[in-house]
This record gives structure tokens, sequence and C-alpha cells, in this order.
């Protein structure tokens, strides 16, 4: 049973017994608990927790829980609807929109309900994670000298350094700014070389996220069509003539949905239709550190072999360890590095810098590069364990590319299968799988789904997952 399910039955269970104890009564011990419920000391804490939080339970260290007093009647409820008018009035004008669609964000950061197998995460399971690597990073970082003062607005200068050295050619610490996650990073990047009202040129399809920014931003998305092989130059070439975009934003390396890699031969056209169009490229380079064990050499970041400074160039620590260790890096060259980290600064002040210290700590242990190697084998056996799945139980869902790196795959579906009635039928098979129409900024040319394969437990659950998808499909397609 997932650690989250068994936090909220326990809870449910004391909360149905507070009864039985009198205001400033004391409830059985932490071990009474687990003793009888059968369950970890951490499932007794967090749903302690959440009683405590609720405000029906009250804490105090060494003395145990107790039921907390009573409390007064809550204050009527106010009258919010004014706000109906105040938020949609005369938007229709706006450049910036007032409303944000966060929901191709949020079908990869939502947990499923209890039983449901996830393939729509996007991160790595927590078995998969460095979760005793990140800890003792984070507890040696704590006791550094000054580990909780204010750092430099940049950066620390080693985590600067160590970044600079990841993107190669002659980047320097210089030149890098540190940021509170990839998603931060790219927010900063779109505001900074485009204004409210400007087109950007995205790939397509394309990471929901990145199109949620950009609208976010008063932005609108243009889409330039991938294929195996990546970004197609002629049609980036044609885009950038007809929209006059001032920024197109790619992910080379295991692009997200498709895992494909930019060809050598597209990496110089791609530099060369920016600068002749006078734009950037934003390089979002989110997966590089999770390689498959079979990839062989990956290329270098598009930054690497750019002196011009037409890339800004993005990459993070958190896809390869937690969702919450949200340390990366922005890097440009010329004078748009100062408007990046004014822009950064105004928004963010700085990265706190214990996370930025244990992110050092981490990166320079022996660990760090244990655990890529272990991530690497896994995600590769994991990979396996799905395409063939699908190829046993699955085989009108086409797979033309299976990618080396990244953590999931994106098949189109049969002619006639609807994304929409598919995914709820999943969820009901006990599934979760992301549509692929999220990541289209304009009408797909077929019907697809991301099937993510990191955020399950193993290869049994992967299996598993597949047979139940093939039961929806059954109920949907007949």
């Amino acid at each position: 049973m997932h650690e989250r399910s068994s936090v909220a039955e326990l809870a449910e269970q004391l909360r149905r017994e507070l009864d039985r104890y009198s205001p400033g009564g004391k409830l059985p011990s932490s071990r009474a608990l687990v003793e009888r419920f059968r369950v970890s000391p951490v499932t007794v804490s967090r749903a302690l927790a959440q009683l405590a939080a609720e405000g029906l339970v009250v804490t105090r260290p060494g003395a145990g829980a107790f039921r907390a007093r009573t409390r007064t009647a809550p204050a009527p409820a106010g009258d919010t609807s004014w706000q109906e008018v105040a938020l949609s009035a005369d938007g229709a004008a706006d450049l910036v929109p007032r409303s944000v669609d966060a929901s191709g964000v949020l079908v990869s950061l939502a947990a499923p309900p209890p039983g449901v197998i996830e393939f729509n995460g996007g991160y790595l399971h927590p078995s998969l994670q460095p979760e005793r690597a990140m800890a003792a990073a984070l507890s040696r970082a704590g006791r550094r000298p000054g580990a909780w003062g204010r750092p430099p607005m940049e950066g620390l200068p080693e985590l600067r350094e160590w970044f600079a050295r990841g993107i190669g050619g002659s980047f320097t610490a210089a030149e890098v700014l540190i940021t509170a996650g990839g998603q931060s990073a790219l927010t900063t990047a779109l505001r900074a070389l485009a204004p409210p009202g400007a087109p950007v040129l995205v790939e397509s399809p394309t990471y929901p996220g990145m199109l949620a920014i950009a609208r976010a931003a008063g932005l609108r998305p243009v889409p330039v069509p991938v294929d195996a092989d990546g970004v197609k130059p002629a049609l980036l070439a044609d885009a950038f003539r007809a929209s006059g975009a001032p920024a197109f934003v790619c992910q080379p390396l295991f692009q997200n949905p498709t895992g494909a890699v930019l060809a050598p031969e597209r990496r110089g056209e791609v530099l060369r239709i920016a600068r002749q169009a006078g734009a950037f490229v934003v390089e979002d380079d989110f997966v590089r550190r999770l390689v498959h064990e079979d990839a062989g050499p990956l290329p270098r970041p598009l930054a690497a072999d750019d002196p011009d400074g037409v890339v800004v160039h993005v990459c993070s620590l958190t896809k390869a360890t937690s969702p919450s260790f949200r340390v990366s890096a922005l890097a440009a060259r010329g004078p748009v590095l100062e408007r990046l980290r004014a822009i950064q600064v105004v928004d963010t002040f700085f990265v706190p810098r214990p996370l930025q210290e244990a992110a050092l700590e981490l990166v320079g242990s022996p660990a760090w590069p244990r655990h890529l190697r272990s991530v690497s084998a896994e995600l590769k056996a994991r990979r396996d364990a799905m395409t063939t799945a699908l190829g046993l139980h699955l085989p009108d869902f086409a797979l033309p590319h299976v990618p080396s790196g990244g953590y999931h795959l994106w098949p189109r579906l049969p002619d006639g299968a609807e994304e929409s009635a598919l995914t709820a039928a999943a969820l009901r098979a006990g599934v979760a799988i992301t549509p692929g129409r999220p990541y289209f900024s304009a009408e797909p040319p077929a019907a697809h789904v991301r099937l993510s394969f990191a955020a399950v437990a193993g290869t049994g659950e992967i299996a598993e997952g597949v047979r139940r998808l093939r039961t929806a499909c059954d109920e949907v397609l007949g």
C-alpha cells in the first residue's frame, strides 16, 4: 500500500475515535499506535501531523498527542462573488491573460488515487531517488559555515562553476545563474526575451508546462513540427519569417514528448537560422542526466557550440533527484545575461542557500555517479519492459521511435480512438495516462498518449499497468 494512503486511512480512524477523549485528554503513544494499527512510525507521525493541521489534536514534543480544546464556532463565510467581476472586467483586451490554464502541468504533478498505477508521472519513483544521498548532503550542508546566510544573488560560485563545466564549450561560472527549478528558469527566459503579445516559436508537440508559461506571459506559441530527428530546419526558417518571433524554445535532447534527439546535421542549421532571424534559442536540456544505459555518447548542449550568445541554456538537477530538489541553472552570453539576472532577482531574490549548499554536497559525493549509473540501468529496463508489454497487449499502438533517454514513450493511438475517452476509461481500469492534446499548441495531426515509466514502482507494475490499459481500450474501442 502506498504510504500516503496508509496515512489517510490512519488519520481517518483516529478522527473517528477522538470523541473517546475529553478535551485536553492524551491519545495513545506513537508506539501503541504503531503496534495496534501495524503501520510504520512515519505513518503515525504524519497522521498525527494531519490531525494537528486540522486543529483536532495538539502534539507536544516528549509528551505526546492530546485532543485539542473545543474551538469556537467558525466565522460565517464571506461573500467573494465580487471577484468574478474584478477578475474578468475587460479581460479580452489584456495582452497578458488574467487566468492561467494549468491543467497540462497538473496532470504530471498530481498524485493519482490509491491503487492507480502512475503512467502520467513526471518524476522518478521514490525508489529511484537518491534519498539517502540527498539527506546526507542536506545534513552536511547545514553544518557548512555560513550555510544559512544570504547567498550571492547569482548563486554560489562553486555551483555555478559545476554547471558551467557540465554545459561545456567555453562557458564560465560568470555566465551561469542558479535558479529554482527548470520551470522557473524557463519563465525567466521567456519574460526576458519576448514582450507581452509577441509570438514565440515552440516545437510541436512540446511540453505543456512550457506552453502554459508562454501563455501566462501573454505570448503566442507558434508551432514548428518535429520528427524523429528533432525540429525541421526548413519549417523553422519559414516560421521565423512568417511570425517575426524573437525566440524559439526547444529540447534538442530526448524531446518531451517524442523522445527525439536533434540530428547532428540539424544542430548548426538551427543556430544559423535563429542568428539570421536575430532571435534567441532557448535550450531546455531537461533530461541529460536521465540517459539510458544503451544510449552511447551524447551530443553536447547546443550552447556549447554557440560562441555568439544565440542560445539561452536551461538545465536542472530536479529530474534526476526529486521533485523537491529544485536547483537548476540558466546560462547565457552577452547583454541578455544581465536582463535574465534582473528578472530573477526581482521575482525570487535568490535560491535558498542551504539548498545550493546541499546541491554542491550531493554532486561532489561518490554517491552521485553511482546514482546516475543506477538510474541509467533502471530506466533502460523499464523502457524495455513497457515497449515489450505494449507490443504484446496493445500492438495497435504505433511506436515509431523508442528513445534512449528520458522517462516516457509517445505512442500514436489507432485511427478513431479518442484520447479523452481512453484516458477516462484507463483511470476506471486503475491506470493514469496523459492525453496527447495538451502537448500541441494547434490542432494535433493524430491522437497520442504519453506513458511514463519513471514514476512506477518497477517493471512488474509496468506490465500490470499495460494490462489495465488493454482493458480500457477494449471498453472504448470494442
